[in-house]
């Protein structure tokens, strides 16, 4: 994080994110630069060393999956899900969307944006397709499932406020990797079409291994620029005699960012978990900020939209 000060460790590991439309996720990946992991005795860092290597195998083969099955059923919206009032066209949209999303359709997919697509993020239609093939073919078993939450016309465009959970629930053969994410986002729709949209806020959850760390996520969901303010993941378990390893990080949200990897370093926790402080840059925008924790039984790691105003 910006002004962050951390005891690095030389194993360096690299993250790249995604994080989009109905499809926004941190994408994970781990690079073996084949530098040791430093510990405070010979025996502490043969075991931190032993479970990096372990957790690195078993996400690296989960990013090797380039099945394009889907072990989900579609996720289908009930009537239930929109207000009475809902326009046709709209219902049909989520429907549609979340059907496709979870079969891995990217085709059907790309058929409910306009080619003129503009994201709050910088994405288009291209990039955005683009996206969604990397996405899926390291992560092909998610389900989405998205509720309105509200909507209004301004003449012939249709503005849609929605909530999008998408899981993927772990399997054993995946070295129990499992994602949580939420995203609320504001959709403008022309012609049954999407034609542009904004994160309003988003928080994604992945775990990998048998007993990952259960940690708690405190950041606020908006800061001033220039404005200090903490950043906190505490472990829940006692830690007995494990260690923990992590990191913090925070980066603007970019189109750059979403399938580059950024490279970062992790840190011998002393304490059971991550404390931190950062400042908010001096021009408004959007951040993510991400707590990547992991001890003997797997890893965890939380990002979260950190929107920066005047």
């Amino acid at each position: 994080m910006t002004n962050i000060t951390a005891f690095l460790l030389k194993h360096q590991q690299k993250f790249p994110h995604g994080i989009w439309l109905l499809l926004s996720l941190l994408i994970l990946g781990i690079t073996n630069h084949g530098q040791p992991v430093q510990a405070k005795t010979p025996e502490q860092a043969q075991s931190v060393s032993a479970a990096v290597k372990e957790s690195q195998m078993s996400l690296r083969q989960r990013l090797r999956e380039s099945r394009t099955a889907n072990g989900f059923a579609q996720t289908i919206i009930t009537e239930s899900t929109f207000p009475s009032n809902t326009p046709t066209e709209l219902r049909n949209l989520l429907t549609q969307m979340d059907a496709a999303a979870s079969q891995g359709n990217v085709k059907g997919v790309m058929q409910l944006y306009s080619p003129n697509f503009t994201h709050g993020d910088g994405l288009n239609a291209q990039s955005l397709e683009k996206s969604l093939i990397a996405l899926w073919k390291r992560y092909p078993r998610l389900r989405y499932n998205t509720q309105l939450q509200s909507w209004k016309a301004e003449g012939n465009t249709i503005v849609a406020e929605t909530v999008t959970n998408i899981v993927g629930l772990p399997s054993a053969n995946s070295n129990n990797l499992a994602l949580n994410a939420t995203i609320i986002s504001r959709q403008r729709i022309q012609g049954a079409k999407i034609v542009h949209q904004e994160i309003l806020s988003e928080r994604s959850r992945i775990t990998s291994g048998n007993k990952p760390p259960q940690i708690d996520v405190n950041l606020p969901q908006q800061v001033r620029v220039g404005q200090q303010y903490n950043f906190d993941a505490i472990v829940q378990e006692p830690l007995g005699e494990d260690f923990l390893l992590g990191t913090a990080i925070e980066e603007p949200v970019q189109i750059s960012k979403y399938l580059n990897p950024t490279s970062v370093d992790l840190e011998l926790l002393t304490s059971g978990g991550l404390f931190k402080v950062g400042r908010a840059p001096s021009t408004p925008g959007h951040r993510w900020v991400s707590a990547v924790i992991l001890r003997g039984g797997g890893m965890t790691m939380v990002t979260q939209r950190l929107q920066v105003v005047r």
